[in-house]
């Protein structure tokens, strides 16, 4: 393989931006193919998938999904970007028990994260999952004891930190280049949450295994709302929007700020606009008070402007400057009475 090893593949960036080289990328032998296992193929799935078969050296050989309509669309969408046929499985042990393959993805819902990544490892693969990485903390630590006792290389999902211009970001905060940082503000307003209503309870639909569907999760019967992308907001399977879109915010924070435990956590919220059958909170505050500065995480539904007219960012609060970070760049705003030392400056991020 010309630019890196099987071994090192799956820690490359998966920036879906790559997926643009596919058409120009060269022939490469069968024996030097890296082989995945899609286990999941649902939404996030598609990005994820499309950034591995960027990848000339890159192959997907079997996927599993609890829906046969799932398997049919990714089948169909594999074939449209001319892809040799995968092999199909409902149960995701079928995937990670082939010794034809190098790499499982893990593309489920939150609460079958860390059951299929953990197999997938003492099976001898790589993995690829997608975030949070568990839905407590206790199968998060069992993740990570799984990926050092197995010595796998394992990557979760949090791929901003592939971004450059986040990167920069954070080296400036910690260069010191806002002066002393004493809090650091995440937020996401988003519009496109919505009200998805009270839909009854109703027969699983036909072609889904719905009891290997809820796995680890408690009895429930079936209600389409639950199901495929709505489980986020439902605490059996998800923890909302806080688990979906707090992970990659308060990772850049983190990333940022260093490793600091907080002494305490506060948090506050309900549901105050959404009146559909969901379960987590629509309007969301935490505090989190560390040994040197104060972290906020805050989320609302239904609306889209939130703190300096943004839809989300990341805000730290510096002595000299504050720097807001969001997907389309970052910005230096100096304090009135630091203008004349502290540069101002401004970063859009455009897309190759």
């Amino acid at each position: 393989m010309s630019d890196f090893s099987r071994r090192t593949f799956v820690g490359a960036s998966l920036s879906p931006a790559v997926f643009a080289a596919a058409a120009q990328a060269a022939r490469v032998a069968p024996s030097d193919k890296v082989h995945i296992g899609l286990v999941g193929c649902g939404g996030i799935s598609k990005a994820d998938t499309n950034a591995f078969l960027a990848h000339p050296e890159s192959e997907i050989v079997a996927i599993c999904d609890v829906d046969d309509a799932m398997l049919a669309g990714t089948l169909a969408r594999l074939g449209q970007l001319n892809r040799p046929k995968p092999d199909t499985a409902k149960d995701y042990r079928r995937v990670v028990e082939r010794n034809d393959i190098d790499v499982v993805l893990v593309c489920t819902p939150d609460h079958w994260h860390a059951l299929p990544a953990i197999a997938a490892m003492q099976a001898g693969k790589d993995v690829y999952v997608e975030k949070p990485l568990a839905t407590s903390v206790l199968e998060s630590k069992a993740v990570r004891d799984a990926a050092r006792s197995t010595n796998r290389i394992v990557q979760m999902g949090t791929h901003w930190r592939s971004g450059v211009h986040y990167a920069e970001a954070v080296e400036m905060v910690r260069a010191g280049k806002i002066g002393k940082v004493r809090q650091v503000r995440c937020f996401a307003y988003l519009d496109w949450v919505t009200d998805c209503g009270a839909p009854p309870d109703e027969p699983v639909p036909a072609g889904v295994d719905y009891d290997m569907w809820l796995g680890p999760a408690p009895k429930r019967p079936f209600n389409k709302n639950r199901f495929h992308f709505n489980f986020r907001w439902f605490w059996d399977y998800g923890g909302g929007l806080m688990t979906d879109w707090g992970v990659h915010l308060i990772n850049l924070a983190l990333w940022a700020m260093g490793p600091e435990w907080p002494k305490s956590v506060v948090s506050s919220g309900g549901k105050y606009v959404l009146q559909d059958n969901t379960e987590t909170p629509d309007t969301q505050i935490t505090v989190y008070d560390f040994p040197s500065y104060t972290m906020i995480w805050e989320h609302q539904v239904q609306c889209g402007l939130g703190p300096d007219r943004r839809e989300h960012a990341v805000v730290f609060t510096g002595s000299d400057a504050t720097l807001i970070l969001d997907q389309s760049g970052w910005e230096v705003i100096a304090e009135p009475k630091k203008r004349t030392s502290v540069i101002e400056m401004k970063r859009r991020y455009v897309a190759d």
